[in-house]
């Protein structure tokens, strides 16, 4: 019964996802029409291998899982179908858990549909274990980022949360050379995006294609996911159903 819930859940939140163009215009088109404008401006030979795939694919899978579950549990609770799950006897947690493990799928298209870019525009050369490895740590790695995502939802409205949401993460992007290299950018930009979790989940990803230490940005990963349970937990109690 449990289970049947859960796929229940996941389902309408895929559809729910679907229904809504701007959180799908932002969390998923985006990403992929700025990728692609990179490759236009900075030419194919940026792009020759999945090293390109790490910091964009970063941003990409960010922009879907730090955007949709918190907005589109903003949207439940302003339409109040928070309360009628409750009513149903649907956990509370099997929800949540359902709208995280929704931006999953959302999560892999988009970097598939970078790859592609990446391939056909680019010249990338596929390396299919190199990039699945990619694919794995971003999509694994972006989760702790949800549950800020979610402490934002519990709290604000819809309007205010994807303001709120975009508020933090675009900042953070900058910072963490997702867009632009550090190589680049100012010293202090530099100093700064080192201790941005979104930094050490793309130097994770980079680990795969070019190898290195690693087990420094797993644990700052692993300490993201700690404060965001922490903050979502404290986040929801205090929050209006």
């Amino acid at each position: 019964m449990t289970g049947q819930m859960m796929k229940l859940e996941v389902r309408d939140e895929l559809l729910a996802m679907r229904r809504e163009p701007a959180t799908l215009f932002f969390s998923v088109l985006m990403p992929v029409l700025f990728f692609a404008m990179f490759i236009g401006l900075f030419g194919p030979e940026g792009a020759t291998d999945a090293s390109i795939i790490a910091p964009y694919g970063t941003f990409a899978v960010l922009a879907v899982v730090m955007l949709s579950p918190g907005i589109g549990l903003a949207d439940a609770r302003d339409r109040g179908w928070l309360r009628v799950k409750r009513v149903s006897g649907i956990p509370l947690s099997m929800t949540l858990l359902a709208k995280v493990i929704a931006a999953v799928p959302y999560a892999v298209a988009v970097l598939l549909a970078i790859t592609v870019v990446a391939v056909f525009v680019g010249g990338m050369t596929v390396d299919v274990g190199t990039l699945l490895r990619v694919f794995v740590v971003l999509v694994l790695g972006a989760m702790p980022f949800a549950l800020f995502s979610l402490a934002v939802g519990a709290l604000a409205g819809t309007t205010a949360s994807a303001a709120i949401l975009n508020a933090i993460l675009m900042p953070m992007v900058i910072l963490s050379g997702l867009w632009f290299p550090h190589e680049i950018m100012p010293e202090w930009v530099v100093s700064i995006g080192e201790f941005m979790p979104t930094y050490h989940l793309a130097q994770l990803a980079m680990v795969q294609v070019e190898g290195g230490a690693w087990l420094g940005h797993l644990a700052v990963l692993g300490l993201t996911a700690v404060v965001g349970a922490t903050v979502a937990a404290l986040t929801y109690r205090s929050a209006r159903p």
